[in-house]
């Protein structure tokens, strides 16, 4: 039911007509028949008035309903100005009792979905109430105008109109249409509503003359405000003039500084300044090697240097412009150095381990020390943070001799950014890769862009597409600027990338770039990282000697395994980095003796562990299994935990997780139900109960396939009643038939089977080409079970056999070392 709008003051506000007036207006409609209902829009800036025409933005929602609405049946909406323009979503109370009847003459739908329309004043209306809330619809009146003509209204209606010539002839705004206008308006309620529409700024003022039907009253509050606005013209016009004035003043200093230049020369005293400046530009465009395109247009814009004023502004945005076509090192290059040896023992002195990136980017530095002029492939090293890329870059730039340079296109979203703003912007300026030119000071830097997976994109335009141009060898030898505006060689640039993740980098993109994976650091890595690079450099950042600080071994390899658990090295940093703090803070106070570190200290330094056994906790009751996860951060464990109450067979999931987790958790439940008989479960054991499988660290989302066979084993588990191996993990896709398939990140994975004492691992056969290529470091310890369907798992993981059909089936597989799993074995 709609209830009845507060309805004080609107019958008896503006009461200037007669009642039974107001009643016939309302009843007897005019010649277009204006409807008694009319939808209701709200006019927060502008207000409409009869007879006058005005554009309006439409937006989506309940607006644009009522809108759509009205236009389909009778064009005709009810524009009603708010009392309070700021709010948001105004209710029926919100408005105010006067407005106009409007008709919809054109609409047009934007891109944003909004609707841009041209509205037609057709009468003022008043709201009796509201017969709708939402969308409001509202019972209005038409009201007439109280016109009593006599020589007080002629005078104000001259009036009105002087000043109405003098605001159209002192504000080149308008133009002479409105004198035409002017001239054709005989109702003085029509002049009033002309000028409160076009001449009044103020929103009340506008309001009132609205809300006035006494056509004289309503054309006194508009000549007040035109006298107004006529006083006010009259004053930016004498500010103009003096304005003008002081114009003039300069210019004709100009003329005389002119004059005397030339006097000057006649007398062979010493030259302008101005002229010294000219010629300093043309020395430096003749030396500088740029195109002939950038030449031509260097010299053009020295030509209109010369003759614009100093003072002018134009004369600062010439100087700007040349000042950084000049600062391009057009033909400035360094001498590559390609020596291979060289470069092997530089990227064996910035980085521990890494062989096989190392012997990459080696065999690229051949390529380019055989085949000089040969454009090869964008490089983009991508893995988890902190394992080396952007320092790889460093690496690369000092292997070759070569500028480095680096900017970071994490969160850009503006393509100015990349390719610069025009000119005719003020304080426009090169985009970030004409920068980075002018930092390196020459043409052929090592460029990196760092996080380029992370280049964003809004209405200000594509990075990202602008970053084809830059990386593409068939277009980048014409790069072009939108500041500069001439053709930029980047040929000669060696551009390397960084990305943590490939799935967001656009295709066409990725497309330009080859992709060098670098996966996480093993402990034993990481501890000659740490000893190699990490704590030296962290103890000369802190005033420190080596005399000063000292960590044991065993105290550094529990720093790593009990206080980080990453992938790469940055937090083992911070944590070396906190214990110099400490160690300096001592000295500080005044403790001279050196300090030794063991692994009993490193709690008083460090606080307690915050890392424990979480696999061996987690795994010793039944329902819980442990899964191997890939991360954008490296590999990680994934415990599976699963639950059952008295029901009637419910399966229920948690733990944030995506379409295609959801599908395989389905999948599995579906598996285990229907093989419950072959691996010893009552059918009563699952229809007498509900089941709840819950993935923990529910604020992390997850998706992906590879946790299949981990789902059954956690229901399988909790149905048998026996834990789980703590030192077991898996990893594998399965089929509705029990099928094992093979999933991706296999290396990462097993890095964190590493770091979290996982011994054994079971995952698809298809999987062991995967296993050959990691190094055989890193499956020292480990027992990898390849399987290629379900019943092997189980025969692994719960040591029991299976029943199929009438016999007994068994298929426990041997246990493979790894050291066997260099010659996998066929299936």
């Amino acid at each position: 039911m709609v209830e009845r709008p507060d309805e004080q003051g609107t019958d008896a506000e503006h009461e200037t007509v007669p009642k039974q007036a107001v009643m016939k207006q309302a009843v007897v409609k005019p010649d277009d028949s204006l409807p008694a209902n009319l939808f209701v829009l709200p006019a927060r800036d502008a207000v409409i008035f009869p007879g006058l025409m005005m554009p309006v933005r439409v937006p989506e929602g309940w607006e644009l309903e009522s809108f759509q609405k009205a236009q389909a049946r009778t064009p005709i909406v009810a524009i009603v100005p708010l009392k309070d323009p700021d709010v948001e979503s105004p209710g029926v109370g919100d408005y105010r009792r006067w407005g106009v009847a409007a008709r919809i003459v054109q609409s047009v739908k934007l891109p944003d979905g909004d609707v841009k329309a041209v509205l037609q004043g057709e009468k003022r209306i008043k709201i009796g109430r509201f017969v709708r809330r939402q969308p409001p619809i509202a019972r209005v009146t038409y009201p007439v105008d109280v016109f009593k003509p006599d020589k007080q209204l002629e005078a104000l209606q001259r009036i009105a109109e002087g000043l109405l010539r003098e605001l159209i002839e002192g504000n080149p705004m308008y133009n002479e249409e409105f004198n035409i206008v002017l001239a054709n308006i005989e109702s003085p309620s029509q002049l009033a509503d002309l000028g409160a529409s076009y001449f009044l700024k103020k929103r009340e003022e506008k309001i009132a003359t609205l809300e006035t039907l006494n056509v004289r009253e309503r054309l006194q509050l508009v000549t007040e405000g035109l006298t107004r606005e006529v006083e006010l013209l009259q004053i930016g016009q004498k500010i103009q003039e003096q304005i003008r004035q002081k114009i003039e003043q300069h210019q004709k200093e100009f003329y005389l500084r002119e004059q005397l230049k030339v006097i000057r020369q006649e007398l062979g005293e010493e030259v302008d300044r101005r002229e010294v400046e000219l010629e300093e530009y043309r020395e430096k465009i003749e030396a500088s090697g740029m195109n002939e395109i950038a030449r031509a247009r260097a010299e053009e814009e020295v030509e209109r240097f010369s003759v614009i004023p100093s003072e002018s502004p134009e004369s600062t945005v010439v100087r700007n412009y040349l000042d950084w076509l000049l600062s391009v090192p057009w033909n400035i290059t360094t001498e590559d150095d390609t020596d291979t040896q060289h470069a092997q023992r530089v990227l064996d002195r910035d980085h521990y381990g890494l062989e096989e990136i190392k012997t990459r980017i080696v065999e690229f530095l051949a390529v380019r020390k055989l085949s000089p002029g040969h454009r090869g492939p964008v490089v983009c090293f991508v893995g988890p943070p902190g394992v080396g890329k952007t320092s790889l870059g460093r690496s690369i730039a000092a292997a070759l001799g070569r500028k480095f340079v680096r900017f970071s296109l994490g969160g850009m979203r503006d393509e100015a950014e990349i390719k610069g703003h025009r000119r005719t912007y003020i304080g426009a300026m090169p985009g970030r890769i004409v920068q980075s030119l002018k930092l390196a000071g020459t043409c052929n830097p090592v460029f990196m862009l760092d996080e380029i997976d992370k280049v964003g994109t809004d209405f200000r335009g594509d990075p990202a597409s602008a970053l084809l141009e830059v990386l593409d060898p068939e277009q980048n030898h014409a790069f072009s600027d939108h500041y500069l505006d001439v053709p930029v060689d980047l040929s000669k640039v060696l551009f390397v990338a960084t990305a943590n993740l490939l799935d967001t980098i656009p295709s066409a993109l990725r497309d330009r770039m080859e992709v060098i994976e670098l996966s996480g650091y093993i402990p034993e890595e990481k501890y000659h990282i740490a000893r190699k690079y990490l704590l030296p450099r962290q103890i000369v950042n802190h005033g420190l000697t080596h005399k000063q600080l000292t960590i044991d071994p065993p105290a550094l390899r529990s720093l790593i395994r009990q206080y980080t658990r990453e992938a790469g090295v940055r937090n083992l940093e911070q944590k070396i980095a906190k214990l110099c703090r400490k160690v300096a803070a001592q000295r500080a106070e005044g403790r001279r003796r050196s300090i030794r570190i063991t692994r009993d200290k490193l709690a008083d330094y460090l606080g307690p562990v915050p890392t424990y056994d979480e696999v061996r906790q987690r795994t010793r009751v039944p329902g819980v299994a442990t899964g191997l996860a890939w991360t954008a951060v490296g590999g990680d464990v994934l415990f599976i935990e699963s639950a059952r109450h008295p029901g009637q067979g419910r399966f229920a999931l948690t733990g944030s997780l995506g379409p295609v987790m959801q599908e395989s958790a389905n999948i599995a439940w579906t598996f285990v139900k229907a093989n419950a008989e072959a691996f010893g479960i009552d059918r009563k054991d699952i229809d007498e109960w509900d089941f709840h499988v819950h993935f923990p660290a529910g604020a992390i989302p997850k998706d992906g396939p590879s946790a299949g066979i981990t789902i059954i084993t956690s229901l399988l588990s909790l149905l048998i009643g026996k834990p789980i191996r703590t030192r077991l993990a898996m990893t594998g896709e399965v089929t509705l038939t029990g099928r094992v398939l093979p999933v991706g990140g296999i290396r990462e994975k097993v890095l964190a089977a590493k770091r979290f004492g996982i011994r054994e691992i079971v995952l698809s056969t298809h999987n062991t080409r995967d296993i050959e290529e990691i190094p055989p470091g890193l499956r020292t310890g480990l027992t990898f079970h390849p399987v290629e369907d379900y019943d092997e798992i189980f025969a692994i993981v719960f040591r029991r056999a299976l029943h199929r059909g009438d016999g007994e089936v068994s298929r426990r597989p041997k246990r493979r070392s790894a050291a066997r799993q260099r010659r996998p074995k066929k299936h």
